[in-house]
């Protein structure tokens, strides 16, 4: 183990360095990887050296989430005690379903939860879980809020279409999760947003009030904090009146952008979050924790219990339910994503937290005050997003996008709002600072210059 530990570290060190010489890795077409690298699986093994090779192989053509050059995803950058946590929960191994086979660390995860619900504003009884991302937390929020709405639903099954509604911006997993859980993606009703992708209110209880003079059975509303292209905070307060009437469960997916909680600044953009009933947020999105680390809070705990709660002897075999995690999660065998967030949390403190979340909103500003200036451009974005959505000399943004991450100039992608496709920059990365805005700009700029010429503009 100590030889494949030194291993490891040189390996660090090649990265750091590759992340510094060629931030954005070499392109290996997907028709030409198994002939680029050798990534067969044979009957015998190689030798650690050959070994070596293929790890450095592998590597050097992997995509570098961590430069200051990669603005392509909800995620980016790498938080140093972040990361020891992740590596510590890689080397202990444990499983978090009971408290037998975890020990501590289920104190870990309950922690995290607790301080979580807190800063949503829930009442002291509430409680949540870790999941495998935010597609699995929107799951499970749906799936109490069908439970909720109809207790027999676990045993008997749906015996009256039932519906639920989210904004026609909000994340593509709550279709996906509809058809998974036996709602029917026919029964998702997407609500009409304005001109910032922010959800209508007045359109939800229109739905509402139309599906249940047509016999269907109301249940869910989720609501977005980070609407996936723009960035937009759905008005939590106005949705939760319209939920309140018509007895809904409401769930705020902030999976992008829920961990403004932790800004002092910046946590009215989820202002009437305390009236929700559930809540997600990653914090390997604005928080800068390694992949995966979703989690969900509910101000229903025995709702939580009851949804995801089934006996089995041969593995809750000490302790009470409180402690024996897999009494409440989706999963049974569990890795432990909430080491690396609470090594995090307690090396920084929640003021630390709330400097990573300020300081990508003061990214964000800079990048559009640059767009602002600078006449090339046109913005399509607004003020307190990290979604930063503009074009360049009308270059089509699928093209320029595309051709930047072919040269291996810069990871960025594309959106589009209302028919209007447009270059989305994040800010989301932990690593980057002002200087990485403005290169960003000048490499975007010189490439078409050099290279864009081709392309018809429009």
């Amino acid at each position: 183990m100590e030889n494949d530990i030194a291993l490891f570290s040189e390996l660090c060190n090649e990265l750091f360095e590759q992340e510094k010489k060629q931030p954005v890795a070499k392109l290996i077409p997907s028709s030409e990887l198994y002939k680029k690298l050798d990534l067969s699986l044979n009957a015998e093994g190689l030798v650690d050296e050959q070994l070596k090779e293929s790890l450095r192989q592998i590597i050097k053509y992997t995509p570098k989430t961590a430069s200051k050059s990669f603005f392509n995803q909800l995620f980016g950058g790498r938080l140093n005690k972040a990361t020891l946590g992740d590596l510590l929960a890689v080397m202990l191994n444990n499983s978090m379903y009971t408290y037998k086979v975890a020990g501590p660390q289920v104190g870990v995860e309950k922690q995290i939860i607790k301080n979580i619900c807190q800063l949503a504003g829930y009442n002291p009884e509430s409680d949540g879980t870790f999941a495998p991302g935010g597609s699995m937390t929107n799951m499970m929020a749906l799936i109490m809020a069908r439970d909720y709405k109809n207790e027999s639903v676990r045993a008997t099954g749906i015996t009256k279409p039932m519906t639920l509604y989210t904004s026609i911006e909000s994340h593509y997993s709550l279709s996906k999760n509809a058809a998974m859980t036996g709602i029917g993606r026919n029964q998702v009703r997407f609500v009409h947003t304005n001109e910032k992708g922010q959800m209508s209110a007045t359109h939800l209880e229109e739905l509402i009030i139309s599906d249940i003079k047509e016999g269907y059975e109301p249940f869910f509303v989720n609501a977005t904090a980070g609407t996936t292209v723009l960035g937009a905070f759905d008005n939590i307060e106005e949705i939760s009146k319209v939920c309140k009437s018509h007895n809904l469960w409401l769930h705020v997916d902030g999976a992008y952008c829920g961990s403004v909680i932790f800004s002092e600044k910046y946590k009215h953009l989820v202002r009437g979050l305390e009236h929700s009933d559930s809540f997600s947020v990653n914090a390997h999105k604005m928080l800068g924790t390694p992949l995966s680390c979703s989690i969900i809070v509910t101000q229903h705990k025995e709702q939580l219990h009851h949804s995801f709660s089934n006996e089995a002897d041969y593995l809750y075999q000490t302790d009470g339910d409180e402690f024996n995690l897999g009494k409440t999660s989706i999963q049974c065998g569990r890795r432990n994503d909430a080491l690396k967030f609470w090594t995090l949390w307690k090396s920084v403190g929640t003021n630390g937290l709330e400097k990573i979340v300020d300081k990508q909103f003061k990214m964000a500003d800079i990048a559009r005050n640059y767009i602002k200036n600078h006449e090339d451009y046109t913005l399509y974005s607004f003020e307190e997003s990290i979604s930063v959505c503009f074009n360049y000399k009308n270059i089509p943004a699928k093209e320029l996008c595309t051709a930047l991450y072919e040269n291996s100039e810069l990871m960025v992608g594309f959106g589009k709002f209302k028919n209007q496709e447009f270059v989305r920059m994040v800010t989301i990365n932990s690593l980057l600072d002002e200087a990485s805005i403005f290169s960003f700009f000048e490499t975007l700029e010189a490439f078409a210059s050099r290279k864009m010429l081709k392309i018809t503009t429009t």
